[in-house]
């Protein structure tokens, strides 16, 4: 019967492909007898037929609208897919017909509480962007504004972060010190804030934000790390009253500097300076530890402010070596698309910087935003979210702002605070429109040591080591990848420890695509189950037969590498059965079920494995290939040169078939 049902199965695999070919898809198992027992051998077929545009139609679906976005649209009338094609673009038209005034309530109070927190970080990271600190306010409220219209998350707290700011601080100061040509260098600010608008809104429209996933998780971890600790020590300058220190960004200079210029500490600075970093950073860890307190971390930047000039104020005549913010202008954000530069030697800096600056502020306000939906229960649009964050710095960079983002410890202070929606930030953007018209001079006298000890406290929760620690246990390569970017910042540059945080990331990409994980596998006994004889001690071998399992795509990188380690299997296993006195081996079945997708350069390799192999009197089986694997293999006729016998839709039915046919 085996031997009957084998021709059977032989006759209807050439009537198979016709009928599929046909688009009828019906197959018909054919029985075989192992050891008494009936079993259904199933025939492999081909996917139904699609034209060349019916294919790249649903790969580019897939690849750019995975989500299906515009599901909703379906069935609906004209005025209510108008309606929703506002409610797509302006998510505001979304929630505002439902607003109500105990949601207002709540919005007023987290808005209030960001705000102190935004006004002293706003003044905070503009230094640290080598910006005059007024930039920092003008940043904390154009930008909300924009984004309370355009953007979907309800906590994301918009305003200046630290790594965006010290990135373009570097960047640009490189090229151009601020201290020698400021107009130039605010120039250049703003336009590279317009690009990187540019390229945020642009990613969003194409809906290319897979882009920015270049940056692992464990190499972003080593490169805010690294700008964390280097931030750190920059405000050793203001943190010890220094007057001339080094703009290098790397932990050489920067040490060497301080200890160099210690002739200039003064000893009022930083006394005074330790004295409110240890209360700040005591504040952070109350807010840490009882998250109902969340209000004394976030009080605490803007009351250090208040208590910082106040003194400095009043004992100006025996404080007088403390160095101060000095005089802030009054009033609203100036224009400045007048001072944007689109020609000239310094525009591909500007081009750099705002490429750079765009992307990790994007994965920031992304990763931000995603995390308090998830904590929510509920849903943000990436692209949506990348289109809003890019027109947000459009439009800033216009009105005399610098790159902004979703700031993470302000969104955790929005979330804890109670915000409801985004019009929280519409009232932190009011509270700073009022200090702008109103209480800009009260700032003449903060000491710039404040803003010191405000940027370390904010950067200080970057250096994550329980998470690098997490990496060793689970995987060494994110490890590896981790402190790479995290040395590259620390000893070259904080652009060179991001290019060496993408570099990794991509070469890990390479490292798993053209050296995929192949193994032996073997029955479990008892079942039709086959699995890795190393992973599962009682997978057995099976007489006669190696069983291998690819577990990736077979492309032009890896198929030579395949190839090799195929043969390196077919030859370790026979020198084990000669070992083991096992029965030669007659046939090599390949479990393709993991191997979602082949090109020419890995149909060349099939064709050439199966000649090899048939030198060597084995027989080459391929086992349960998907759809557009058999596609191929169909087309390039390698589906026909390896028979009826040589497919089929199991490991356990090609064992079972072929043994049949053996006994026979």
């Amino acid at each position: 019967m085996g031997l009957n049902s084998h021709n059977n199965r032989v006759d209807h695999y050439s009537t198979s492909v016709h009928a599929n070919e046909q688009q009828n898809l019906t197959t018909v198992p054919v029985s075989v007898t192992v050891s008494g027992e009936t079993m259904a051998v199933h025939n492999v077929c081909l996917p139904p037929e699609k034209t060349t545009w019916q294919k790249l139609q649903h790969r580019l679906s897939e690849v750019f609208f995975p989500d299906d976005p515009l599901h909703g649209f379906k069935n609906q009338s004209r005025v209510k897919k108008l309606i929703l094609a506002l409610q797509f673009f302006f998510p505001i038209f979304e929630w505002a017909p439902n607003y109500s005034f105990m949601l207002f309530r709540s919005d007023v109070v987290s808005g209030l509480t960001i705000a102190s927190l935004a006004i002293p970080q706003g003044i905070s990271y503009a230094k640290l962007a080598n910006l005059p600190p007024i930039i920092g306010l003008y940043s904390s409220f154009v930008p909300p504004l924009i984004y309370s219209v355009l953007g979907s998350s309800k906590h994301l707290a918009v305003g200046p972060v630290s790594i965006a700011s010290l990135v373009m601080g570097t960047m640009l100061n490189d090229a151009v010190p601020y201290n020698k040509d400021p107009n130039l260098y605010l120039k250049l600010a703003f336009t590279a804030t317009f690009f990187a608008g540019v390229f945020q809104a642009t990613l969003g429209f194409l809906r290319l934000g897979f882009v920015i996933d270049f940056l692992s998780k464990a190499t972003l971890l080593g490169f805010m790390g690294g700008a964390a600790v280097i931030v750190s020590l920059q405000q050793l300058k203001g943190l010890l009253g220094i007057t001339h220190f080094t703009n290098k960004m790397q932990i050489y200079p920067v040490l060497s500097s301080a200890i160099q210029h210690r002739n200039e500490w003064s000893w009022q600075t930083y006394v005074m300076g330790f004295c409110f970093l240890a209360f700040l950073l005591t504040t952070r860890h109350i807010g840490m530890r009882k998250p109902k307190l969340f209000w004394v971390s976030a009080a605490a930047p803007l009351t250090s402010v208040v208590l910082s000039t106040v003194l400095v104020t009043l004992f100006r005549s025996k404080l007088h070596s403390i160095a101060t913010i000095g005089h802030l202008d009054k009033g609203l954000n100036p224009p400045s698309s007048n001072m944007l530069v689109f020609h000239g030697q310094y525009l591909a800096l500007a081009i750099k910087t705002g490429i750079i600056t765009g992307i990790l502020s994007l994965t920031e306000g992304i990763a931000v935003g995603r995390t308090f939906a998830a904590l929510n229960d509920y849903q943000v649009d990436g692209n949506k979210e990348m289109i809003a964050i890019g027109l947000m710095n459009m439009a800033g960079s216009c009105s005399s702002c610098y790159v902004t983002t979703g700031s993470f410890s302000r969104s955790a202070v929005n979330a804890n605070a109670g915000a409801k929606t985004v019009v929280s930030n519409i009232v932190m953007a009011s509270t700073v429109l009022v200090t702008l018209l109103f209480l800009m001079p009260l700032f003449r006298y903060t000491p710039n040591l404040i803003l010191a000890a405000i940027i370390i406290t904010a950067v200080i929760g970057l250096i994550d080591y329980q998470s690098a620690l997490r990496l060793w246990k689970v995987d060494k390569l994110d490890f590896v990848a981790c402190l790479s970017s995290f040395f590259g910042v620390l000893m070259i540059s904080v652009p060179m420890g991001l290019a060496i945080a993408v570099g990794v990331s991509v070469f890990k990409i390479l490292l798993h695509v053209t050296r995929p994980n192949t193994c032996v596998l073997g029955n479990i006994t008892g079942t039709q189950i086959y699995q890795n004889v190393n992973r599962y001690k009682e997978a057995k071998r099976v007489p006669c037969f190696v069983i291998l399992g690819i577990e990736a795509p077979i492309y032009f990188a890896n198929s030579t590498y395949l190839q090799e380690r195929i043969l390196r299997w077919i030859r370790e296993e026979e020198e084990w059965l000669a070992a083991n006195n096992g029965t030669s081996v007659k046939c090599v079945i390949i479990d393709m079920t993991a191997v979602t997708g082949i090109d020419t350069s890995g149909l060349a390799m099939v064709r050439e494995l199966k000649k090899m192999l048939e030198k060597r009197s084995l027989q080459l089986v391929l086992a349960n290939p998907g759809g557009s694997v058999m596609e191929k293999l169909h087309q390039s006729n390698i589906l026909e040169s390896l028979g009826s016998e040589g497919v089929y839709l199991t490991v356990n039915e090609a064992v079972a078939d072929m043994s049949s046919a053996w006994k026979a």
